[in-house]
């Protein structure tokens, strides 16, 4: 057997990351609808900090939620820029 490599475990935690982050908007969405309780912001900031926010990204196109609300919008794109940032400097401090 082989080894995994780093990129496929990076890649799997952005890809369950994202689909929990997903699923949590539309369950948030489902929740406006019916006016029950709500997933809050922060939690949704959580999952997206913790590699779902591609999840985000396509529940906001996808369902045309959280995507008018601009105080959640620049969070999101903060804790994106966040993730680009640590990636580049990764990927400095580890060329090959």
């Amino acid at each position: 057997m082989g080894t995994v490599s780093p990129a496929s475990v990076v890649l799997s935690i952005y890809a369950g990351s994202s689909l929990v982050t997903f699923c949590a908007f539309a369950w948030d969405k489902s929740c406006a609808a019916r006016g029950s309780a709500r997933v809050s912001e922060s939690t949704l900031h959580l999952f997206e900090l913790l590699g779902g926010w591609p999840g985000a990204l396509a529940g906001q196109a996808v369902l045309r939620h959280k995507s008018a609300k601009l105080s959640y919008r620049f969070v999101l794109w903060m804790i994106i820029a966040l993730h680009a940032v640590g990636w580049i400097a990764y990927l400095r401090l580890h060329p090959n």
